[in-house]
């Protein structure tokens, strides 16, 4: 079979996401207690980057940033709303404008649902969402030839949902699991793909996000005495009983509890590493791995009970921080050695950048992006010190923040409030002692809310007036560059 693409200097390129898998969650983030061999060998064939970010955690807006390389506020969702039907730029567009055959696999919660955005090929797994009339999944039309008269969602009559905090074995065999069909689809595209013309193929799970329903083969790998404990910093107390309510996004719900709950998630995790591994096997048996790109990420992370928090949309290292894993092609030249670390400050926006970059095609000017080969040239001068965070109020009116990070220390302000927060995220990575309010730490909070103000001024006078932040228990879901429909 044919071995390498047909354009010099255009690699393969294969990018595979987790929906809401913590960045702390793989075994060569320094993980003990997961099992994820193939994402680790990954890492130990590239560089895995230490302090990588989603600017806006929550499904839809980190996939807006993914998709057009621009940070919330220039593609216009500020927090968990519906996508534009159409960007000025695109990945997929751009890369098969120059040349690619591209393909996309699973979970993309676009709007509306079957929107190419550039994909000549869409295999969807939208997680049981019906937001287009008359649409059905890929996933679902495939299960009900598969199982007919049985349910996909069969594993929720015991007590999981899409975000719910409880768990339970997958209730079918497992073959029939998205995650295992994700990767079926996936091995499938590669082992047909003509190599003669390069490949873009984009690989996106619907797990770890919940339900935590992993099959039993991979949930009896853990003990859940084993796992780690949920961080519970001093500052919050206030999450332990929300509202006198018993809420899946804050509450105790114990330590055992949680410990259980992430048993499921790391199965699920260990579920998806098998998938990456069949996917890497399948561009070896092609001949077509040592001529890849290839990526591994997430869109955001999960709390899983870190200060009395569920899901995400929140500031904390457990949902703010994520996986990211680059593998380059064996004739990109490269000034790191396969298997380090790299702790510049990244984030989604630079992914389309980097595929740019690797395909040779000019990145537009005003993406906001950078692409990560530049660090594994070593040619990181001029990186960007700090990358700002954001979400618009979700779960309750209390969650509506912004924030910036260089993944050394984190400063964050609540709009509703006025409240800070400043975390030492080198000393202190789970995030336990808030220093907004020790005097020793005053100079630094200073130093990071005028960042903030700098940032934030460009917006106007309903983010900073008077060189001040300003509380509001208003607020947008979408900023004015939101492309109208």
């Amino acid at each position: 079979m044919a071995t390498a693409p047909a354009s010099p200097g255009k690699p393969h390129i294969v990018l595979i996401m987790a929906d809401q898998m913590r960045g702390d969650c793989i075994g060569c983030a320094g993980n003990r207690a997961i099992i994820t061999p193939n994402i680790d060998a990954l890492g130990a064939d590239g560089v895995v980057f230490t302090r990588a970010y989603t600017s806006i955690p929550s499904c839809t807006p980190a996939r807006a940033v993914l998709l057009t390389g621009l940070s919330p506020w220039k593609n216009g969702m500020l927090g968990y709303g519906r996508m534009a039907p159409r960007y000025k730029h695109e990945m997929p567009r751009l890369l098969r404008d120059a040349g690619y055959r591209t393909v996309a696999v699973g979970k993309m919660h676009y709007h509306p649902q079957r929107s190419p955005r550039g994909f000549e090929v869409m295999l969807l797994d939208e997680s049981s969402r019906r937001e287009t009339p008359g649409f059905t999944s890929d996933y679902h039309q495939w299960f009900e030839r598969q199982a007919p008269g049985k349910d996909p969602n069969a594993t929720f009559r015991h007590g999981v949902g899409w975000n719910e905090n409880k768990w339970a074995d997958y209730a079918l065999d497992e073959n029939l699991h998205p995650t295992c069909w994700t990767g079926q689809q996936a091995v499938a595209q590669i082992m047909e793909h003509d190599t003669s013309k390069p490949l873009f193929l984009k690989v996106s799970f619907a797990r770890p996000h919940s339900p935590y329903d992993a099959p039993s083969r991979f949930v009896e790998m853990y003990d859940w005495k084993d796992m780690p404990a949920p961080w519970i910093g001093e500052w919050s107390g206030k999450f332990k009983d929300w509202r006198k309510t018993r809420s899946p996004a804050f509450g105790d719900f114990g330590e055992e509890f949680a410990k259980r709950a992430r048993r499921h998630y790391y199965a699920n995790v260990t579920f998806i590493d098998e998938q990456v591994g069949r996917i890497i096997d399948a561009l070896r048996n092609r001949g077509m791995y040592g001529e890849s790109l290839v990526m591994f990420f997430a869109d955001h992370g999960d709390m899983l009970g870190d200060h009395h928090h569920w899901r995400k949309t929140y500031a904390y290292e457990g949902s703010a921080s994520i996986p990211m894993v680059l593998r380059w092609p064996a004739a990109m030249r490269a000034a790191v050695t396969r298997g380090s670390s790299i702790s510049r400050v990244v984030e989604l926006r630079d992914v389309l950048p980097t595929f740019l970059d690797a395909a040779g095609v000019p990145t537009p000017v005003d993406l906001d992006g950078k692409s990560l080969i530049s660090l594994v040239r070593g040619e990181g001068t001029g990186w960007r010190e700090y990358v700002d965070l954001e979400h618009f109020t979700c779960y309750d009116r209390h969650n509506c923040w912004v924030g910036l990070t260089d993944g050394r220390q984190k400063y964050v302000y609540f709009r509703p409030s006025g409240e800070e927060q400043l975390f030492d995220l080198e000393r202190d990575p789970g995030e336990l002692h808030d220093l907004a309010r020790d005097p020793a730490h005053g100079q630094a909070l200073q130093a990071w809310r005028a960042r903030l103000v700098a940032h934030l001024a460009p917006r106007g006078k309903d983010w900073v007036k008077k060189g001040k932040l300003v509380r509001t228990r208003k607020g947008s879901l979408y900023s004015p560059n939101h492309p109208s429909e």
